[in-house]
């Protein structure tokens, strides 16, 4: 598998764990149950693990394309910084979560045994992450959706022409 399919694989789990994680971190403020507070945190935490290997794959990633007559450098700049940004709060919104899952169950009751202090901070940590993450996957996506290369065909080609075969995959 080369380093793009593997990021193109890898990289939907953070954004999704994190969409996911923010979305049972506001349904665990409202209807104030244990459950989805533990599956809150649970999930942020794993996308805090997900998002480093996300990031890693990206730049292999962009060594193998950063060649390609279609992509320019800005697009693959601007998704790279979006990237790193979204790593960062996702890393401390996943130490974050981690520590509230951790403290969530050293206690097994009912009891609220979590401060307001640190429900909100997963929250905010995981709507900041939940939208980072989002922007960096929307630049990404236009790296090669919207490229300035693919505006305009290269010398020497129709519209006609048919496609070259496509490479076989070991």
């Amino acid at each position: 598998m080369d380093p793009v399919d593997l990021h193109l694989r890898i990289n939907h789990f953070p954004i999704i764990l994190s969409i996911v994680g923010a979305a049972a971190a506001v349904l665990a403020m409202i209807t104030r149950r244990r459950a989805v507070w533990l599956y809150a945190t649970a999930t942020l935490a794993l996308a805090g693990l997900t998002v480093y290997p996300a990031l890693w794959t990206g730049h292999r990633a962009e060594d193998a394309v950063e060649d390609t007559w279609y992509i320019t450098r800005r697009a693959i700049h601007e998704h790279e910084e979006r990237g790193e940004l979204a790593m960062y709060v996702m890393l401390a919104t996943g130490a974050l979560a981690a520590y509230a899952w951790w403290r969530a169950i050293r206690v097994p009751t009912r009891d609220e045994t979590t401060p307001a202090w640190l429900r909100a901070a997963v929250l905010l940590g995981g709507l900041a992450s939940a939208g980072t993450l989002v922007l960096a996957s929307y630049e990404g996506g236009l790296i090669v959706h919207h490229a300035e290369g693919l505006m305009v065909a290269p010398a020497g080609t129709t519209r006609d022409a048919p496609l070259p075969p496509p490479v076989p995959r070991p």
